[in-house]
């Protein structure tokens, strides 16, 4: 999904940065260990001073800025094609089509003794929820009993589901 392709570039962004830093406080912590010079003035230094002291902050701000950007990526509330509300009861999801006079159907784990060679233990179910492909889907999560997690790591989606609570998010597949 896009939303996960931008989680991706911000993840490759901020290991970027995360990996000059070490490196560069490494070569420092080195450099300071091996040489035998020593020199009494840096002590005084306030333009180093001052360096160390934005430097941070101006790495902080650029790996924040694309962070925002993710969070209001993921909150944005287009047009959706259809609406699936789910429910999460203590062993299995329910699904409504709400668009399409209120298919209401369940999804059970399928137990170990009816799967299938090369089926995934607990992540088999019954029935399946079917998404379009390029259409903006809204989903509302939310729960009967305990709190829930909904996910789809692949779409860079998880919303909790809580009882009394209607959380909403919209993707594209």
């Amino acid at each position: 999904s896009p939303v996960m392709e931008e989680l991706i570039t911000f993840h490759d962004h901020a290991f970027m940065a995360m990996s000059l830093i070490s490196f560069l406080v490494l070569y420092a912590l080195l450099s300071t260990l091996t040489t035998k010079l020593t020199n009494t003035s840096i002590t005084d230094a306030q333009e180093m001073e001052t360096i160390w002291t934005i430097l941070p902050a101006i790495i902080l701000i650029l790996i924040a800025l694309p962070s925002l950007r993710i969070l209001y990526l993921t909150d944005e509330v287009n047009d959706p094609s259809f609406t699936i509300k789910s429910i999460g009861h203590q062993w299995y999801w329910t699904y409504e089509y709400t668009d399409y006079g209120g298919l209401i159907f369940n999804s059970y784990m399928l137990p170990p003794l009816f799967l299938n060679p090369g089926d995934l233990r607990l992540l088999e179910v019954d029935n399946r929820v079917v998404l379009p492909i390029e259409a903006p889907v809204r989903m509302m999560i939310t729960s009967q009993d305990v709190l829930h997690s909904w996910t789809i790591p692949t779409l860079g989606l998880k919303t909790d589901a809580v009882p009394g609570r209607l959380n909403q998010t919209v993707f594209t597949a």
